[in-house]
């Protein structure tokens, strides 16, 4: 990563329990999101133009629509700011619609970014309360640690993991988290856990409790994301991450999960990483801190 680039890294759920429906139709769930080193770097150039440009990006997704753009938006409209400009160059490894949570990561990052490139210095509670008007795990990027999650999945207690790695293989196709979140074989009553991210963080091998409610709903819909589940099961035991299309399972070592990745059909992509205790956003955000502080002085 260069110097000059800020760093959004992806997350897994290690569980996914859907509890319950709000009358609204946003979903009760609790989860446990792990921060892993995939990783999408951003790279702002500040100005004043009062113009929010991405200049390099993934071309599918219209710029005008994409998350970056619409985080930057929403940091400058909440500071009554309309002189300023950013253009933003966006290199993406994670891919879209894997349940990797890439969108939210790079929204977050945007938010964090901006905030010490503008001299905005919002608290970080803003930047949440932003953030979840852009996503729902915006606030954990943020925020910038594993943590259990509850609520919609924003409301966030942090959880000290026990050092891992994982294989993760993406099969390709994007599913739609409002599809999933809409369907009616979807259950939504898991009982809810009292015990909190605790279990994680007191196993000692490499059996992941609980389950992803939303793993049998997509596996039925989505049969490439079955035969990935199918694959990965026979290395190792393996699960369905967030709303899906990525399945992981968990290791020792990154170089187990490499092995477990050997043989990876070529019309897939498989990734051997590691779990992270902190996000390197926090680590990039101090650098700037520091540079901003030298100058300063």
């Amino acid at each position: 990563m260069s110097a000059e680039a800020w760093p959004a890294p992806a997350k897994l759920n290690l569980f996914l329990h859907v509890t319950g429906r709000r009358p609204e139709g946003y979903h009760e769930l609790q989860t446990v999101f792990q921060i892993i080193d995939l990783i999408d770097e951003l790279e702002f150039s500040v100005n004043q133009s009062g113009r929010i440009r991405r200049v390099r990006g993934p071309m599918d997704i219209d710029p005008s629509i994409d998350l970056v753009v619409r985080a930057a938006e929403c940091l400058r409209t909440a500071a009554g700011r309309p002189d300023l400009g950013v253009d933003i160059a966006l290199a993406k490894r994670i891919p879209v619609g894997a349940g990797l949570g890439g969108g939210s990561s790079d929204a977050a990052t945007v938010l964090v970014a901006l905030n010490a490139l503008w001299g905005l210095g919002f608290p970080v509670q803003r930047l949440h309360t932003l953030g979840r008007t852009l996503g729902a795990d915006v606030p954990l990027f943020i925020g910038g640690q594993n943590a259990w999650g509850a609520g919609i999945g924003d409301v966030l207690s942090p959880v000290a993991l026990p050092p891992r790695a994982y294989a993760v293989v993406f099969p390709g196709v994007a599913v739609s988290t409002a599809e999933i979140f809409q369907a009616s074989e979807l259950t939504r009553n898991s009982p809810a856990i009292t015990i909190g991210g605790s279990v994680f963080a007191t196993a000692s091998d490499l059996t992941l409790p609980g389950h992803n409610d939303l793993q049998p709903v997509v596996v039925a819909r989505y049969p490439p994301v079955q035969a990935a589940l199918r694959w990965l099961t026979e290395r190792a035991p393996a699960r369905m991450t967030g709303s899906g299309a990525s399945v992981f399972s968990v290791c020792l070592t990154q170089s187990a999960a490499q092995a477990v990745l050997e043989g990876l059909p070529a019309d897939w992509l498989g990734w051997a990483v590691n779990g992270l205790a902190r996000s390197p956003l926090m680590e990039r955000l101090a650098v700037q801190r520091a540079v901003t502080g030298a100058i300063g002085a």
